[in-house]
This record gives C-alpha cells, sequence and structure tokens, in this order.
C-alpha cells in the first residue's frame, strides 16, 4: 500500500521535489528495484486474452517474460539494476495483511458471480485484482537474474527497507519502486515508472528526500510521522485527518506526541492502543542487511543456461532469448566503455595543484596518474 496520499501530498506542497526524466538520463546509474512491486506489475500487465501467460503446460510465464524485457531495456540505457526481494514481513505488518486477505475474499465472490453471469469485463477486472506474487515466481526470477548477470539481494524483510538502506550508504544512486513509502525508510532518491512497460509511455518520476525535506521544512523523523498520519502499512491512522489537515498539524505540532495531546477528541477519533511508536521505530530503524557486506556485482549473461530454463523448461522462443542475451551482453560492454564520467569524478588534492602550478610552461616531465573516486 505505501504511504496514503503521500503522491498528491507532495504534489501540493513540495513540487520541486519531484521532476520527470527519460529513462536514457540514467546512464550509468545503479538502481535498487523493489522485486515484488516489478514482479506484480508484469503479472498484471502482461496478459493474453484476459489471463496470464502460461506455457505448454499451463505454468505461469509472465513474470519471466517482464523481467527479462524490461531489465534488457533498462541495462540497454546504462542503467545497471539490482533486484532486491522481500524478506518476512515485520509482525506489525500483520493486521494490514489480515485486511488485504478480507478483501481478496471479498473479491474472490465477486469474480464467481462475474463467472457465472459471463461478464468478461468484471471476470478480467476482479482477476486482476487476485493477482498475487508466490514464492515460486520470486524463485523463478532469481534464477532468470542470475542468468542474466543481474546481482539480487534477498532482504530479511521489507524489501523498501532494504533499498532505502542500499541507496543511503552509497552502493546504488536511487530506488525504482512504485510504493512511497521508501522514501519513509530514507531512500534519498526514489524513481517511480523505471519498469513499466514501454507501451504505457510515461515518464520517470524522480524523487528527491532532501528537496521534500525543504519544502515542507521537516526533518526526517517529522516526515515519517506525517506519513503515519496519512496511513501506513503499519498501524492504524487518526479518523477524519485527511493529507491537508495532517500537514497542518505536524507543523504546528512537530510530532505525534504534542499531536495528541492538542487535539479536539470529540471531532478526531485515535485509535484504541494506536501503535504509531513502534511503526516510528520500523521506519527509523528497519531491520537490513548490512549494505557494506553486500557484493553487488554484474557479470556477462549465461546465454546457454538461459536458453535451457527460458527456451527448454519454459517454452519462451529461442531466437528472440538468444538476441536478447547479446543484447544484455553488447550493453554491458558499452557501459563499461561508454561516458566513463557517470562512474568517475576526478579528486584533485591541495598538494597536487601547487606541484601543477609550480610545474614550468611546457615541461616533459612524466605526470603521475589521477586520484580517481568512484560515483554512484
Amino acid at each position: 500500500m505505501g504511504i496514503t496520499g503521500l503522491t498528491k501530498l507532495l504534489g501540493d506542497y513540495a513540487p520541486s521535489s519531484m521532476k520527470e526524466n527519460e529513462i536514457k538520463n540514467f546512464f550509468g546509474r545503479k538502481v535498487a528495484i523493489d522485486a515484488s512491486m516489478s514482479i506484480y506489475q508484469f503479472l498484471i500487465a502482461v496478459r493474453q486474452d484476459g489471463s496470464q501467460l502460461t506455457n505448454e503446460e499451463g505454468e505461469t510465464t509472465s513474470h519471466l517474460m517482464g523481467m527479462f524485457y524490461r531489465t534488457i531495456r533498462m541495462v540497454e540505457n546504462g542503467i545497471k539494476p539490482v533486484y532486491v526481494f522481500d524478506g518476512k514481513p515485520p509482525d506489525m505488518k500483520s493486521g494490514e495483511l489480515a485486511k488485504r486477505k478480507e478483501k481478496r475474499d471479498e473479491v474472490q465472490k465477486e469474480l464467481e458471480r462475474a463467472e457465472e453471469a459471463g461478464d468478461e469485463e468484471n471476470v478480467d477486472k476482479f482477476s486482476r485484482r487476485l493477482v498475487k506474487v508466490t514464492r515460486e515466481h520470486n524463485d523463478e526470477c532469481k534464477k532468470l537474474l542470475h542468468l542474466m548477470g543481474i546481482p539480487y539481494v534477498e532482504a530479511p524483510c521489507e524489501a523498501e527497507a532494504q533499498c532505502a538502506a542500499l541507496v543511503k550508504a552509497g552502493k546504488v544512486f536511487a530506488t525504482g519502486t512504485e510504493d512511497m513509502d521508501s522514501l519513509t525508510f530514507g531512500s534519498t532518491v526514489v524513481l517511480r515508472h523505471l519498469t513499466f512497460s514501454e507501451a504505457r509511455k510515461l515518464p520517470i518520476k524522480e524523487y528527491q528526500l532532501n528537496k521534500i525535506l525543504e519544502e515542507l521544512n521537516l526533518t526526517q523523523d517529522e516526515f515519517i510521522d506525517l506519513c503515519i498520519l496519512l496511513g501506513c502499512d503499519y498501524c492504524d491512522s487518526i479518523r477524519g485527518i485527511g493529507p491537508k489537515r495532517a500537514i497542518e498539524l505536524i507543523k504546528q505540532h512537530r510530532n505525534i506526541e504534542e499531536i495528541i495531546k492538542h487535539l479536539d477528541k470529540k471531532k478526531y477519533t485515535i485509535p484504541e492502543d494506536w501503535m504509531y511508536k513502534e511503526a516510528r521505530k520500523l521506519f527509523q530503524q528497519p531491520e537490513v542487511a548490512d549494505p557494506d557486506q553486500l557484493e553487488l556485482k554484474w557479470s556477462d549473461p549465461d546465454e546457454e543456461g538461459l536458453v535451457e530454463f527460458m527456451v527448454k523448461q519454459k517454452s519462451f522462443n529461442e531466437e528472440r532469448i538468444r538476441n536478447g542475451a547479446k543484447k544484455l551482453l553488447k550493453a554491458r560492454q558499452g557501459t563499461t566503455q561508454g561516458r566513463m564520467d557517470s562512474f568517475f569524478s576526478v579528486v584533485t588534492t591541495s598538494k597536487t595543484t601547487k606541484r601543477k602550478a609550480e610545474e614550468p610552461k611546457g615541461s616533459q616531465k612524466k605526470k603521475g596518474k589521477p586520484n580517481f573516486k568512484k560515483a554512484k
């Protein structure tokens, strides 16, 4: 779900924090991508006759097709993706998961009624709502990514929290996701629409956390409290408080404790045993793997391995898979040899500058190598 209404709130109160970009403008960037969100998109978008794509054995292949071609598209545009997979959900998310199950049960009943009535439009609509990413989907995508030479990370808990940790540690430039709570976890840059189908023709939306905090005049902790007020996955929100009132309250009182003290209890209903402190702690100190212990390695694709898995096991077209592998290899070589300034920035020390200034004009003295510093 992410954070309820945050996108609109930022559009109204922090418009300069978001800018639209073409994918080519992220050449040379490493991006941590929420794998489950991407797979979910593929399962919904890559369909035929209203149903997910399947092979001759009836196995779903929409996720593999989407992951293969969209990843190639990113790599061809010079992006170095690393996919992050969800681990176990935090205990506090159990309430949200229970609500989702209730909704799924209701949708299942609606689907059955639509099928009985022969209502194809509603059958398709309700079928999409029942789409769920399974462990099998994840495992198959991990195998595919390995064969493609694309690194992935298995987060101990929430993928978005792990993505944010990678960004904050400087391992990657941004988080690629549709859920806005990656900002709440502290990802300094968030890219939306990065993995959407080309057919959608949507520009990539780039959100800068420092500009959000600057325009809203909030600290990160105050922004976290704002997100809890708006509505998150970990606890209920105060009934009757919408985005406009939430931003007014947080600007006036700066934290939830002070808001509760001054709130009109007759007008607004505070949830019983409200666990906002626990939710706040989850955003501030999420369970993540230490980014410094994670090795993100991009390698050449295994063309024969891809053919064995995608063609022989999953019934994809061999020519297309081989062409895809060749595109990956070509793009990887092009990215490595291309715009080096996307990966490196020259660091000049004061000592070097002084020596260079004193060097006589036209000197043939052999110069030392510049000191390069990697940039993500």
